[in-house]
């Protein structure tokens, strides 16, 4: 299993009710034990999570379904972290 770095920078255009939907997005990711880390960075600027993925096709799937992703709200980039 390899691990991903997603971070994502809010956009102006941020709309707060897709927030929730992040967050239990996430929430699901790690029920499903395809996440180890996340949280918000203190300047308010954005986040990051750590996934867990078979490869980068599946971890750009995930990422591609996160309601941060499909609103358009946030800058999104992932790196394969190899720690």
């Amino acid at each position: 299993m390899n691990r991903y770095l997603v971070l994502l920078i809010r956009r102006p255009q941020l709309d707060p009710a897709v927030v929730p939907l992040h967050l239990a997005y996430l929430e699901r990711l790690r029920g499903a034990g395809k996440l180890e880390l996340s949280g918000g960075f203190s300047d308010k600027s954005g986040g990051a999570y750590l996934l867990h993925a078979d490869d980068v096709a599946e971890a750009t799937a995930l990422v591609h379904e996160d309601p941060a992703h499909t609103s358009g709200g946030w800058d999104i980039t992932m790196h394969e972290w190899l720690a």
